[in-house]
């Protein structure tokens, strides 16, 4: 029998060589609860010993490991014992799996920061140092994210030592060491003093932008930024603004990619003198390069570089490649445009944005794809601040009712989402114009999507231009639908009424819309009436409790009343918890008649000469028994509707 202080490291053994891997995981998971049972003395002796010689697991087992250890300097004893966590995490910074790695440089970072300074020169700093020393090249991509943590405490002697290891990393024979090394450049060049970052940092990073390797260079754009802001402005011109320049017109597409999506880092790293004088014309050049994704990149950057710019470099130099962009080959460039062109209109002013912006941004309106039309209209507001919404107003009109009527459903559905807001930015009156008849339209679309986003459209009009308005130019409307041929244009009128309700008040609710609702009540369609519950039921808390004992009461008495079970059996929405037997399993009949009346359809198909083969007759066979089971089904079934209704005696009237 084990003995029961040894039984947890016991169980946790066993479970960690177990074939199933969710034991194992759970075991790992539980090393917390483990580590608390054992004590600190026994955690640090005998845990984490297993622990580092159990390095040859799945990897999700592995990756577990590596997130638990990161927190376990509590169960070690604190801070000066921090040291017993590092074996097997530098073991985990070996392994082949990049998450597994990654997650252990993290916990190792964690760690580290915790640990005191002496602890740091004996154990922290060696382990760094063999594994930047590692044969296999894993050990030394994974020291390349610990060098910021070692550097700030070590002597000296050791600082030089560490400089000297990551400058052989940047120059290390694997591509993957050294875009390690260019990743984390800027975390160790942020701990290392002035005067070694101007010369052994700078020299580390001149390696890694003319590595032969795009994946490196790539990586070194994001340190332009980040050696950027630590370095003297003068010397940041001197040493990082060839760089980038250069990087504008490099070979590789990437790395033009890179620069472009971080243009506006790069641009606030040298400062805004040298970029008018100096980065204006590698901007130009990748607004017109010859790849789509390095254009995508830059149109997007083209208003936070113009704000950079004054008004007059922008006419001069941004603007032609502006134009140039509204008109692209690619659709995904035009839309990174239109994402973001209105944002150029106060930096330009009010002259320039008329001549120059408003043609563009008419042409991008007129786009065939919809998502730079959708791009254009969702930024109106920065546009309507500069040049008044009269002008605005007269080229706005014809894209949004293109757009209202677009063949494809989820465009129209993308425009109803934007009404509000064009609304709130445009003004009651050119909504009551130009957008009141649009909304109405969409309460009749073919899409259920489009009807119901509609419905939706209309509340959050009411709510806000106010009741009053609402009152006057949009419940009229939605009541005289109501009478729509079409009971699925019907039901979207219930369920706008519904979401008026809370909107509009009581008063109005009971003298408008009530009235609606009851006669809605004695449609012919079964779906009609129990809607109408549903949206009685959402009006009950609205109106006053007379309204609802005189004239909600009573429609819902009638209501249990009638024919169609469907209707009969209308629980609240909040009481409903599935769609219970006595709605749903009436279906199965005329569903099973359907059924059988396709096989036998199949049965008279056949020549009379083959009515006496053996398949012929497996299929009348067949028929008969479907037959049967129906049968017997429907005999259940309105024996279960019968004690449905028995048991719930109409729910909702309960509710009410």
């Amino acid at each position: 029998m084990i003995d029961e202080p040894l039984y947890p490291i016991a169980v946790l053994i066993d479970e960690l060589k177990n074939e199933d891997i969710q034991l194992r995981l759970n075991s790992i998971r539980k090393l917390s609860t483990i580590a608390r049972a054992l004590g600190e003395e026994r955690t640090r002796k005998e845990l984490i010993p297993f622990l580092s010689e159990n390095n040859d697991d799945d990897d999700e087992v592995l990756l577990a490991m590596a997130e638990e250890l990161g927190v376990f300097i509590p169960y070690v004893g604190g801070v000066e014992n921090a040291n017993v966590l590092l074996p097997p995490l530098e073991t985990l910074c070996i392994v082949e799996e990049t998450c597994v790695r990654d997650k252990a440089v993290e916990s190792l970072c964690r760690i580290g920061a915790q640990m005191r300074e002496q602890d740091l020169v004996e154990f922290f700093i060696p382990m760094l140092k063999r594994l930047a020393a590692g044969e296999w090249f894993t050990a030394r991509v994974s020291s390349c994210g610990l060098f910021h943590i070692a550097y700030p405490s070590a002597p000296e002697a050791l600082k030089t030592e560490l400089r000297t290891i990551y400058g052989q990393l940047c120059q290390d024979d694997m591509p993957m060491v050294r875009r390690s090394a260019a990743t984390n450049l800027g975390k160790f060049a942020a701990t290392v003093e002035a005067p070694h970052l101007k010369v052994d940092v700078m020299s580390m990073f001149n390696d890694l932008t003319q590595d032969d390797q795009d994946s490196v260079r790539l990586l070194a754009v994001e340190g332009c930024a980040a050696l950027g802001k630590l370095l003297e402005p003068q010397d940041c011109v001197a040493h990082i603004l060839p760089v980038i320049v250069s990087f504008s017109q490099d070979k590789s597409w990437r790395v033009r990619y890179m620069v472009a999506n971080q243009l506006y880092e790069l641009c606030e790293a040298v400062g805004p003198e040298p970029t008018r004088s100096d980065l204006v014309p590698s901007y130009v050049r990748l607004l017109r390069d010859n790849e789509a994704e390095v254009r995508i990149a830059a149109a997007g950057k083209v208003t936070k570089f113009c704000r950079i710019l004054n008004s007059e470099l922008a006419i001069q130099n941004i603007l032609p490649c502006v134009k140039d962009l509204s008109t692209d080959s690619s659709q995904h460039v035009r839309s990174a445009l239109a994402s973001v062109i209105m944002g150029m209109a106060p930096v330009l002013g009010k002259d320039a944005t008329i001549e120059q912006l408003l043609p563009i941004f008419l042409s991008l309106l007129k786009d065939e794809f919809p998502d730079v039309r959708l791009n254009i209209i969702s930024k109106l507001d920065q546009v309507n601040q500069v040049i008044g919404i009269d002008l605005l107003s007269q080229s706005l009109l014809p894209a949004i009712v293109e757009l209202a009527e677009d063949r494809h459903w989820r465009v129209r559905l993308a425009i109803i989402e934007y009404i509000p807001l064009l609304a709130s930015q445009l003004g009651v009156g050119f909504f009551d114009d130009k957008l009141g008849a649009l909304c109405m339209q969409w309460l009749k679309d073919k899409v259920y999507s489009i009807r119901d986003a509609a419905a939706n459209n209309v509340k959050r009009l009411a709510e806000e231009f106010g009741p009053e308005w609402a009152m006057q130019h949009i419940v009229p409307q939605v009541l005289d639908m109501i009478n729509n041929p079409h009971y699925l244009y019907r039901m979207t009128i219930l369920h706008a009424i519904s979401l008026l309700a809370p909107v509009m008040g009581a008063e109005i609710t009971c003298s408008k819309l009530l009235p609606v609702v009851i006669s809605a009540s004695k449609d012919r369609v079964p779906n009609i009436k129990f809607n109408v519950a549903k949206v009685l039921h959402s009006i009950i808390p609205i109106v006053d409790p007379s309204v609802v004992e005189n004239t909600i009461r009573p429609c819902l008495v009638e209501l249990s009343e009638d024919p169609d079970v469907d209707v009969r059996f209308r629980p609240p929405p909040n009481k409903m918890n599935g769609p219970p037997a006595s709605v749903a399993a009436p279906k199965i009949v005329p569903a099973a008649s359907l059924l059988a009346a396709a096989l036998a359809s199949r049965l008279a198909k056949l020549p009379r000469s083959s009515t006496e083969e053996p398949q012929v007759l497996h299929l009348m066979n067949l028929i008969l028994r479907f037959l049967t089971l129906v049968f017997v089904m429907s005999t259940i079934i309105d024996k279960h509707v019968v004690s449905c209704r028995i048991g719930n005696s109409v729910p909702l009237l309960q509710a009410v």
